[in-house]
């Protein structure tokens, strides 16, 4: 396979239509790097830890920030199923944005170069993935067949040839790898160099761990289920909220019979973290995703499930009945999600509702 990188065929902006969700603890210097690709889009910054913190924006982007004493003020009691400390805080992001697609990126995330030399633009390749279809019920050996100069192959049906829509574009990184705490303990100087130029579909059936410093969705497609978990304060487990959401983004999927992609597009990932601090915060989730992936391999929803609250509510009571003689952590996350839902809902009412419903995100966060 070649790794030359092959031009991204011109896609629409949609500026009007997408929100970038940053969680954040610092200033977000980073954004200076960004500024060609982010400066046209909103941001919803997600501010964790201390509210009294300030958090320095660069001059120029339209942005809101959300800091915990917001997140508890607009949801209330159910404020609780929202992570304190940990990235997961990112899902509120979701939650208020108004717009069909997000896009999600860690603060130590930087714009990476294709083997050309040329700045990868990831925003514009994540929006092609979502806006072409996915094949996830026959795999193309040439994978992304709707890529310029690539195509379905011989033997591949015709009737499966329209794909289904995209709900999830799952980006990669170059230079630090996002590996586990015993990984990066035993391969502290391993850095990722190697450029793959191609996307594909992850198999229905399939599951994947799903990262969230370079991550996409369709919101309108598979928004509600896009939960993060319990995770960080208080909570026995952490770094183990994206691939919770990824784990369950891809039952749902599969049942829905919505396409989820990874490979392309690619940033640079500046920083790792402490393995030493990774190990405390992974070593219950290294232990209980043996039990955790057979589990969500074998979760199915019924076929009266038609919508994504639907579906992830089923998937709380299986949660709770299965994974909660597990550890009682699992209970108290089967109730999260539940909340997470009602949550949801509440801000994100039906469009007959929305237009009595009470505009509860108004005059909170920092806006510029």
């Amino acid at each position: 396979m070649s790794v030359s990188s092959s031009p991204v065929p011109a896609v629409p902006l949609l500026t009007d239509q997408l929100d970038i969700v940053i969680p954040t603890i610092r200033n977000l210097d980073f954004l200076e790097m960004w500024r060609p690709f982010f400066q046209p889009y909103h941001l919803i910054i997600v501010q964790d830890g201390d509210p009294a913190k300030t958090i320095r924006v660069p001059d120029g982007f339209d942005y809101e920030l959300y800091n915990r004493n917001d997140i508890n003020r607009i949801l209330g009691p159910k404020a609780s199923c929202i992570s304190f400390k940990d990235s997961a805080c990112r899902c509120f992001g979701y939650m208020v944005s108004k717009k069909k697609y997000i896009f999600t990126i860690d603060d130590d995330c930087f714009v990476a170069k294709d083997p050309s030399g040329k700045d990868i633009n990831a925003l514009q390749q994540h929006i092609s993935n979502l806006l072409h279809p996915a094949t996830p019920f026959f795999f193309n050996t040439l994978y992304d067949p709707y890529r310029e100069g690539a195509d379905f192959v011989r033997g591949y049906p015709f009737s499966l040839r329209e794909g289904v829509p995209t709900a999830v574009s799952h980006g990669l990184w170059l230079n630090i790898p996002d590996y586990d705490a015993p990984t990066q303990l035993v391969k502290p100087r391993e850095r990722n160099s190697r450029y793959v130029d191609a996307v594909m579909t992850i198999p229905k059936g399939t599951l994947f761990p799903m990262c969230g410093m370079n991550l996409a969705f369709d919101r309108e497609l598979i928004g509600p289920a896009m939960y993060f978990g319990l995770m960080g304060d208080g909570q026995p487990i952490g770094r183990y909220d994206d691939m919770w959401a990824g784990w369950c983004i891809k039952v749902i999927c599969d049942h829905l019979g919505l396409g989820v992609k990874t490979g392309l597009p690619y940033i640079w990932h500046s920083k790792a973290s402490n393995p030493f601090v990774n190990l405390k915060k992974e070593y219950k989730g290294i232990y209980w995703q043996e039990e955790l992936i057979p589990f969500f391999q074998s979760a199915t929803l019924p076929k009266e499930c038609t919508s994504v609250q639907n579906c992830y509510l089923e998937l709380s009571k299986q949660v709770r009945a299965k994974l909660g003689k597990i550890d009682d952590y699992f209970i108290k996350l089967a109730d999260a999600m539940i909340t997470w839902i009602e949550a949801w809902d509440e801000l994100n009412p039906p469009a007959a509702a929305a237009a009595e419903a009470p505009a509860k995100v108004a005059n909170g966060p920092a806006k510029k």
